[in-house]
């Protein structure tokens, strides 16, 4: 058996893909996941990841997985095998499905309302439509068992800006909702922090690690790490369009520390295999991906902040089906070596598969 660590990215919607790369990993029974850390919808994954494996194992997992996602999408109930059936049937294209959520006028209105008023402002009561579900993910204290893989989840810290990470008996629903906190649309999260004695706020972790990648390096064993990427680090065509300028600066703004970490550990590889360090004195990595950058280019901003069934079920599928090529191609490389260029991803805009 090979063992990985995982690193989900944050991307609202997107995380769907996230859920279809995980359903197939956890079909594999000769992986086992040491740790896993993530942002945003990230985090919401590795939650119902951990309930679901605490409870009842990879079946666990993968029916706690199944059970977010449909509920998000308010798919669970006693019809939700037969609309899911005719959704695969009529479905469009995933770019025609962005492009019609982009002239919504619902959509425009409420991205509208956002660049004018603050959610203390236009959510006064600090309503959050996320908190029962993830509660009821926490609920029994299965996601801070010390059964199942490690989860750290990571958020930032408004006033001194630095990243934050939440583990064991820290992993709360707070904690879980403060890393999904976009400052445009929730009231930041406060959690005390006996650390600091005070009550500290919290916005998306993604703003400085989607995901940080260093407490991997501290709290688990395994040696490789297998990023589930749904931000696309290369776009082809320029950026003209309103909408087109914000996805990207979305994308660049969301991988920036991510780049920064592939390329530290770029570096210590780098230094090992030219014997500068010894292997034993830093750890070696290897780093792996798996990713669908043509269905994220056609996607945007606007379908990460919408939720469409239609979409949220091709991008499962689309995880499933890139998890399956990852398993197929690059299996045999877990364990000896990274399937990801990092020198040529750190160098350049590049893929990483």
């Amino acid at each position: 058996m090979t063992t990985v660590n995982l690193a989900l990215q944050g991307g609202g919607a997107h995380g769907a893909f996230t859920w279809g790369a995980l359903d197939r990993l956890l079909e594999d029974d000769s992986i086992a996941i040491d740790g896993i850390t993530a942002t945003s919808a990230g985090a919401m994954n590795a939650a119902a990841l951990k309930r679901g494996w605490v409870l009842g194992g990879r079946e666990g997992a993968r029916e706690w997985l199944e059970t977010f996602w449909l509920r998000l999408a308010g798919l669970d109930g006693p019809l939700g095998d037969a609309v899911i059936d005719w959704l695969r049937t009529v479905s469009p294209p995933p770019a025609f499905t962005a492009r019609m959520l982009e002239l919504n006028p619902a959509v425009a209105t409420a991205d509208a309302i956002t660049r004018v008023f603050s959610p203390y402002q236009f959510n006064p009561t600090n309503f959050h439509p996320l908190r029962g579900i993830v509660e009821e993910m926490l609920d029994g204290d299965t996601v801070r068992s010390h059964d199942g893989p490690k989860l750290f989840i990571n958020a930032t810290n408004v006033r001194d800006g630095k990243p934050r990470i939440f583990q064991g008996a820290e992993v709360t629903a707070d904690a879980i909702l403060a890393s999904a906190c976009l400052p445009s649309l929730y009231q930041a999260i406060e959690i005390d922090d006996p650390r600091t004695g005070r009550r500290e706020a919290y916005w998306d972790g993604g703003y400085t690690g989607n995901p940080a990648l260093y407490p991997l390096f501290y709290r688990t064993r395994a040696t490789d790490i297998l990023i589930v990427h749904i931000n696309p680090l290369y776009r082809d065509d320029l950026p003209t369009t309103a909408s087109e300028i914000a996805t990207r600066i979305n994308e660049i703004s969301f991988n920036a520390s991510l780049l920064r970490e592939l390329r530290n550990i770029e570096f210590v590889n780098r230094l090992i295999d030219r014997g500068v360090i010894a292997p034993e004195a830093m750890r070696r990595n290897h780093v792996h991906s798996v990713s669908d950058d043509r269905l994220m280019n056609m996607l945007g901003i606007v379908t990460k902040m919408t939720i469409s069934r239609t979409l949220l079920l091709q991008l499962r599928d689309a995880g499933r089906v890139a998890m399956s090529t990852f398993l197929d191609e690059h299996r045999d490389k877990i364990g000896q070596r990274s399937s990801v260029d990092l020198k040529a991803v750190v160098s350049s805009a590049g893929s990483l598969v």
